[in-house]
């Protein structure tokens, strides 16, 4: 569908007329939202539409909460580390228990729950201080 430039003009008495052209008793009869009060009320309704549409203000990426994220992201790395080194050092006692022993595979997978249960254990250590 195609609209012309002029599609808003209204035909009146066989000529084409605007809102600037009609009779005064007319205009004062038939009112449009650009005249008066109603087109400030309009665009205050307006504006409160366009704010409720928009959400809630968001703040700015490079203010406010961005000490909250860095800890945050620091409590989740110690954590991963934290897991991971019990985990590693319970695996090499084990690994050097059995060159010693020479009980070959069971000592290391003996101590791979213990190395298992001492990570947990210093996660949720390090989570109770932080």
């Amino acid at each position: 569908m195609h609209y012309k430039a002029y599609s808003f003009l209204t035909v009146r008495g066989g000529k084409v007329s605007n809102r600037r052209n009609l009779p005064a008793e007319f205009r004062k009869k038939h009112r449009c939202m650009s005249d008066g009060p109603e087109k400030t009320a309009f665009e205050k309704r307006l504006q409160a539409a366009e704010d409720a549409a928009d959400g809630p203000k968001r703040k700015e990426p490079g203010k406010g909460d961005a000490g909250s994220a860095q800890r945050a992201i620091e409590l989740a790395m110690r954590l991963g580390v934290e897991m991971v080194a019990a985990m590693v050092i319970a695996v090499v006692i084990g690994w050097g228990l059995d060159r010693l022993f020479h009980t070959k595979p069971w000592l290391m997978i003996l101590m791979v729950p213990v190395g298992l249960a001492a990570g947990l254990r210093n996660l949720l250590r390090a989570q109770r201080r932080d």
